[in-house]
């Protein structure tokens, strides 16, 4: 199987959350969450001082820029290129250029594989987020976007859930 990179996509000015939701929805609606993993606009903090009062306040680091982590190929690369809003991939010509990990360290995103002690069937404890002391059994693993999915009781039906490693403990 193909390495997963991280690539850059060219966005109309303002429609960068609008293209995250999109290429979100269409994952999600072409079942291609084991070939585009992560839709990212990055922003960072900022202290503004208006009229002689200091806000912090979001900023999209890269205005009108996109960050994907993905597995290219033609199929990818068809669903993000024709997204609604989006204009190009960033690189010569119509060929898209992953961004270096030195690149993605100064951006501040880490590819780190986390180990976990838990794996699917096993009885787990949901411990912080949503569904806290909610427990259940792992059905799936996603080791690219660090969740688990879990079966929960809702309103009388078993329906699947996406919890964080981070908010998740075995239970012994």
């Amino acid at each position: 199987m193909a390495e997963a990179n991280w690539y850059v996509v060219h966005t109309y000015s303002g429609y960068e959350n609008k293209v995250k939701a999109n290429i979100d929805k269409t994952i999600e609606n072409r079942h291609l969450e084991d070939q585009i993993l992560e839709v990212r606009v990055p922003m960072e903090e900022v202290t503004e001082v208006k009229n002689g009062v200091k806000k912090v306040v979001s900023k999209k680091m890269f205005p009108g820029y996109v960050l994907l982590h993905m597995i290219m190929n033609d199929d990818t690369w068809y669903v993000v290129r024709n997204t609604r809003g989006v204009t190009g991939f960033v690189g010569p010509g119509s060929k898209p250029v992953p961004l270096t990990d030195a690149e993605m360290r100064n951006l501040g995103i880490k590819s780190e594989n986390v180990v976990v002690d838990f794996e699917e069937g096993d009885l787990i404890v949901v411990i912080g987020g949503v569904w806290k002391d909610t427990s259940g059994v792992i059905t799936a693993m996603n080791h690219h976007k660090q969740t688990v999915t879990i079966n929960v009781e809702l309103f009388g039906r078993e329906t699947p859930v996406e919890v964080s490693f981070a908010d998740v403990k075995r239970m012994n």
